[in-house]
């Protein structure tokens, strides 16, 4: 690697991140926070800049994967920091982020996406199955860990007791567990892309997957203490706008979703939706199925409470996005209108956390 590599952006803001946060430049100067804000957002880009490095090198579907656990690290991380510091008013962050998440990923990364690939190919094809088997899992984790404590009798206030947790945290991992099997392992031929014509550069090195490797663990790291460090900021400006609490969880995922929706949104520029609905589908389950148990491994471990259930309006939000993206990927090939419902419903989601 040469010195004009190792002078990319990829490699400087990262490093000046860190070193923002570990001066301990963040106050309560605007000024200062919006530098914050920024270099947090550019160490996000880094991020994806080396996920798509490392995702190059091995190949899919393993690549795909590899950004949607980036990804829940960095949410979990994000979570259970703040749930921490924040202690038991922060009972509903974990439920709040994660609900964000899957509305963001099905209605703006998947909409954005069809919308894309519709204006510049009209449609585009992708493997049906590869769509069900997600569907299935996560809809199968969405009910269980968001719906179902509402229903159960043990506890009050849409909670679930120790032994539910545990268990229900167990299923979430069984569920993505043999879903991650099916994907890499028995039928992974379902979630490969189809070949295309477009000259595609060669691998990288070995030693630029390293160093792009290592600069992904460190961004996310940074990632991760930036935004604990801004938290304070971001929570002031949403109680200042007079907005409900859960747009805080909203504003959470954005952050960590964005490399995500980045990458997702070149694959369907580049006519590879199937990438796309990978990259979607598959951080949607990873993000519930794998944030969930950690966060009830904190709250055990802490005693602190944990309020999973949705409430009525949320949950019609969430079977309207469910059913959506079930009808737009059923026949195997997209076109832009699937693409504009799912983003009117993103709207309409983001719009009821601001005027609930």
């Amino acid at each position: 690697m040469n010195l004009k590599s190792l002078l990319h952006w990829s490699y400087i803001f990262p490093i000046l991140s860190l070193v923002y946060y570990l001066f301990g430049i963040v106050d309560d100067n605007s000024w200062l926070a919006g530098l914050g804000s920024l270099l947090l957002i550019s160490s996000v880009l880094a991020a994806v800049h080396h996920a798509e490095v490392v995702a190059h090198k091995v190949g899919e579907p393993f690549g795909t994967i590899i950004l949607a656990i980036a990804i829940t690290v960095l949410e979990v991380g994000l979570i259970v920091s703040l749930m921490v510091a924040g202690g038991k008013e922060t009972n509903t962050l974990a439920r709040d982020t994660v609900f964000a998440a899957v509305m963001l990923i099905l209605n703006g990364i998947l909409g954005a996406c069809l919308l894309v690939g519709g204006i510049k190919f009209k449609e585009q094809f992708f493997a049906r199955t590869s769509g069900n088997m997600a569907l299935i899992s996560l809809v199968a984790i969405v009910v269980m860990t968001l719906i179902l404590p509402n229903y159960t009798t043990t506890e009050l206030s849409a909670t679930f007791s120790k032994a539910q947790l545990i268990f229900f945290s167990i299923a979430s991992l069984v569920i993505y567990s043999t879903f991650l099997m099916v994907q890499t392992v028995r039928h992974r031929n379902y979630f490969l892309p189809e070949s295309d014509d477009e000259p595609h550069a060669d691998p990288p090195s070995n030693f630029i997957s390293t160093m792009s490797l290592i600069f992904l663990i460190v961004c996310l790291a940074v990632v991760v203490v930036m935004a604990k460090a801004l938290s304070p900021t971001i929570e002031s400006v949403v109680h200042n706008l007079g907005a409900p609490q859960a747009l805080v969880g909203v504003i959470i995922a954005a952050v960590v979703l964005l490399p995500e929706g980045m990458a997702a949104i070149k694959a369907a520029r580049r006519n590879q939706f199937q990438t796309s609905l990978n990259l979607a589908l598959g951080s949607a389950i990873a993000s519930i199925g794998l944030t969930i148990p950690c966060v009830a491994v904190v709250s055990i471990i802490y005693e602190m409470p944990l309020v999973l259930g949705l409430d009525i309006k949320s949950m019609i939000l969430l079977a309207l996005s469910l059913y959506t993206v079930m009808l737009s990927l059923n026949r195997g090939k997209t076109n832009v209108l699937y693409g504009v419902v799912l983003l009117v419903n993103l709207f309409a989601y983001i719009f009821t956390v601001i005027v609930p």
